[in-house]
């Protein structure tokens, strides 16, 4: 049976963009809605990122409608039904409306349709599958809304066979039940990602990474990470020795110190690895670059930063490792002691505060001496004027940067004379 309920249109289904590109499908005779998350996220009144529309016009015929009224298109998945087009500004992912001919647990064998209810049922989530036209109209045919607003997490169907047809779907459900679940887990669903945990080993570092990394960052993960934890998926996902509960703390201290979550960070949490195991993570999970080097620095210094850090030791700190990366640093060492030491919790609060309060204050100096300095004292260019700077550069860090930048020019000159 098919429900609907009338929204209030977020400003994104108003857009001039957005009637634009609904126009000129509709007016080519094709039927258009939005699917999927912004779907979701607008029943609930959250902001969307991404805008999915799906449309019963096949994927050259939308081409065609649409660079007939020369809207930018593009075929960025069009073997899969997939165009991105470009009305002005905001990209909109058009996919055609697809039914599942066969499926081997990554990939679907599809052909197109042009039933809504069809297309729907081949989606995981039961809220998920709800479509919206450009007035707010939301059609719903598997009961989404209702489990959306009830905060189930519930498959489509039989939890089994959806898994079957994607296994990355059961990261996907412990992703959706942190950041929408508000009841106990769904136990079908629980016991069929429990059954197929073996299939996790088929999928790739990427596609586990992109799920995994959402899930961190969930505003309060411990209950679903505890459920990760005793289904055995955080040890096959993460060999190594977890704590759920420093990842709770961390959670807890960044909405403390109102700061945004952050994946890399939640990880170390997570794991707190020695530098080999980040390095093995790093490249199971397949981190970017900059990710990994993030991984590897945060792993590598946890336990640097301590309570109530004197003024010395504190601006040193913020000065070799960057503001960024010390205020992690004291988050993650915080937290590690709220769960080493439970009883030093309310003594040690203050003390912790009280070294984030000057991090979070405070700006590195800057060194007030450069390359340019040393060779004009007479130093040709080569390794020596990196390793001079970087005497005096040292000198003035244990000086407490007290030194300014005439000191700096004097102990540049004997140094030079001593040459």
């Amino acid at each position: 049976m098919t429900g609907r309920e009338q929204i209030n249109p977020p400003d994104w289904m108003t857009s001039a963009d957005t009637a634009r590109l609904f126009g000129t499908l509709s007016d080519a005779g094709a039927s258009v809605r939005f699917v999927g998350g912004c779907v979701r996220d607008a029943v609930l009144g959250r902001s969307a990122k991404d805008l999915d529309v799906a449309t019963d016009a096949e994927p050259n015929r939308a081409l065609e409608i649409l660079g007939e009224q020369m809207i930018r298109a593009v075929p960025t998945g069009i073997e899969h039904g997939t165009v991105t087009a470009i009305p002005d500004a905001r990209p909109f992912q058009i996919t055609t409306l697809r039914r599942d001919v066969a499926t081997d647990g990554r990939r679907a064998t599809v052909e197109y349709t042009n039933d809504w209810v069809e297309d729907s049922r081949r989606r995981d989530f039961t809220f998920n599958a709800l479509s919206a036209d450009i007035d707010g109209m939301v059609y719903d045919y598997t009961d989404g809304i209702t489990d959306l607003n009830e905060g189930r997490v519930r498959f489509i169907g039989k939890a089994t066979d959806r898994i079957t047809e994607d296994q990355l779907r059961i990261l996907r459900f412990y992703r959706f039940q942190a950041h929408y679940g508000k009841t106990d887990p769904d136990p079908d669903a629980v016991a069929a990602c429990s059954a197929n945990l073996g299939s996790i080993q088929a999928l790739s570092g990427e596609r586990i990474w992109n799920e995994f990394s959402r899930t961190l960052i969930a505003p309060e993960p411990s209950q679903v990470f505890e459920l990760m934890e005793k289904s055995g998926l955080l040890r096959l996902l993460l060999p190594v020795r977890k704590s759920v509960s420093r990842l709770t703390a961390l959670a807890a201290l960044e909405t403390m110190v109102k700061l945004a979550p952050d994946p890399v960070r939640r990880l170390t949490a997570l794991v707190q690895p020695d530098r080999s195991e980040a390095s093995q993570i790093a490249t199971r999970l397949r981190l970017s670059k900059e990710e990994t080097r993030r991984f590897d620095d945060l792993s590598a210094r946890c336990g640097e930063t301590s309570a109530g850090m004197n003024d010395v030791a504190l601006r040193r700190s913020l000065y070799t490792l960057g503001p960024e990366r010390f205020r992690e640093l004291v988050l993650l060492d915080w937290a590690n002691q709220i769960v080493m030491e439970p009883a030093r919790v309310t003594e040690a609060t203050a003390a912790w505060k009280e070294t984030w309060d000057k991090a979070a204050s405070s700006t590195p100096p800057e060194f007030p001496l450069n390359g340019e300095d040393v060779k004009a004292s007479g130093i040709e260019e080569g390794p020596d004027v990196g390793e001079i700077l970087k005497d005096i550069e040292e000198w003035w860090v244990e000086q407490a940067f007290r030194p300014d930048r005439e000191d700096c020019v004097d102990r540049l000159r004997v140094i030079v004379r001593r040459r």
